[in-house]
C-alpha cells in the first residue's frame, strides 16, 4: 500500500510505501533468519528432487543382478557397494527416497484429515460426541505405536499400502487431541460469539473460523509427523510389514543386510543414514516452523 506525501519544501509529491504484513508472511520472515531450520527445508527439497529425479539420475535400475557382482565395496563402478544379489545400493537408496516420503507425506495427510475432523466435532458439539470420540483417542493410545502398526499390517497383510494406512491410523489421536484442544480454546472467543449473533451456521463458522484459525499447530504437528511416520514405515519395512521385494525400501534394506554388517558394512550404512538424515532434516524444519509460527515463541 502506497501513502502519498506532498513535499511542501520542493513541491513534489513524495510517495513512501508501507511493507505488506501478514501473520504467513510473518513467519516465513522468522523463518529465514533460523539457519539450522533452512538448512533441514534445504535438506527436504534436495530428497524431493533426488525422489523425483531417480530414474534420470540412478546409474542402474534397482532390481537389476548381478550375482558376480555382489557385496562389492563402494567403488568408481558402484559409489555405494552392491548388496548380497549384486544390486547396486546408490540406485535403490536413490529410489528408497521416492518410497520413505511418500509414505510418510501421505500417511500424515490422512492423519491429518481424519484427526482434524474428529477433533473439531469433539471439541465444537462437546457432550455425548466428545465422549465418544475422546474415549476412542484413548483406546488408541493406549497401545505402544508401534505394536499397533503391526496389529493393523497383520490383520489387512504385509504390503506398502497397508503399512501406509496401519500409520495413519495410530497417528489419529495424535491429531485429533491437538485440533479439539484448539477448538475448545477456540470457540469461546469474542468472534465465535459474534458470529453466532449474526444467526451464522455451525457449518460456516467451523469453515471460516474454527479450522483456519486452528492450522497453525496442524502444520507442525504434520511437519514433524512426517519424521515420526518415515521412522515407522522404516521399522514396519524392517519386520518384513511393509514394502516387499524387490521394492528399495530403506527399511526393508536394513533388514536384508543386517547379517552383513560386519562383511559388508556399506550395505547397512548408507540405508541407515539415508533415513536418519531425511528425519532429521523433517525435525529441523518442524522445529523451526514452531518457533516461527508460535507467538509465544516471539520476543
Amino acid at each position: 500500500m502506497a501513502q502519498l506525501m506532498t513535499n511542501i519544501n520542493n513541491g513534489n509529491p513524495l510517495i513512501t510505501e508501507e511493507k505488506v504484513s501478514g501473520p504467513w508472511r510473518d513467519a516465513w520472515k522468522a523463518y529465514r533468519k533460523n539457519k539450522i531450520a533452512m538448512i533441514g527445508l534445504i535438506m527436504i527439497v534436495l530428497f524431493i528432487v533426488i525422489a523425483i529425479l531417480a530414474p534420470l539420475i540412478a546409474p542402474y535400475d534397482y532390481k537389476a543382478q548381478e550375482l558376480s557382482s555382489r557385496l562389492k565395496p563402494p567403488s568408481w563402478a558402484h559409489l555405494f557397494g552392491t548388496d548380497d544379489l549384486g544390486r547396486d545400493l546408490l540406485s535403490r537408496v536413490l529410489y528408497g527416497a521416492r518410497i520413505s516420503l511418500w509414505v510418510g507425506a501421505f500417511s500424515v495427510l490422512g492423519s491429518i484429515i481424519m484427526g482434524t475432523l474428529l477433533g473439531i466435532l469433539a471439541g465444537y458439539y462437546g457432550r455425548w460426541i466428545d465422549m465418544i470420540i475422546s474415549r476412542v483417542f484413548d483406546i488408541l493410545l493406549a497401545f505402544p505405536s508401534i505394536l499397533l502398526a503391526i496389529a493393523i499390517v497383520a490383520i489387512l497383510g504385509p504390503s506398502l499400502q497397508n503399512a501406509l494406512y496401519a500409520i495413519a491410523i495410530i497417528n489419529i489421536p495424535t491429531y485429533g487431541r491437538l485440533v479439539r484442544a484448539r477448538v475448545l480454546s477456540l470457540k469461546s472467543e469474542e468472534f465465535i460469539t459474534a458470529a453466532r449473533a449474526i444467526g451464522m451456521k455451525n457449518s460456516g463458522i467451523l469453515i471460516r473460523h474454527i479450522l483456519p484459525n486452528s492450522l497453525t499447530p496442524i502444520i507442525v504437528q504434520g511437519t514433524l509427523g512426517i519424521a515420526t511416520a518415515i521412522i515407522e514405515a522404516a521399522a514396519l519395512g524392517f519386520l518384513g510389514l511393509g514394502a516387499q521385494p524387490p521394492a528399495p525400501e530403506w527399511g526393508k534394506m536394513l533388514s536384508d543386510s543386517r547379517q552383513f554388517i560386519q562383511t559388508a558394512p556399506w550395505t547397512v550404512i548408507f540405508p541407515g543414514v539415508s533415513i536418519m538424515l531425511t528425519v532429521l532434516a523433517f525435525n529441523l524444519m518442524g522445529d523451526g516452523l514452531r518457533d516461527a509460527m508460535d507467538p509465544r515463541m516471539k520476543s
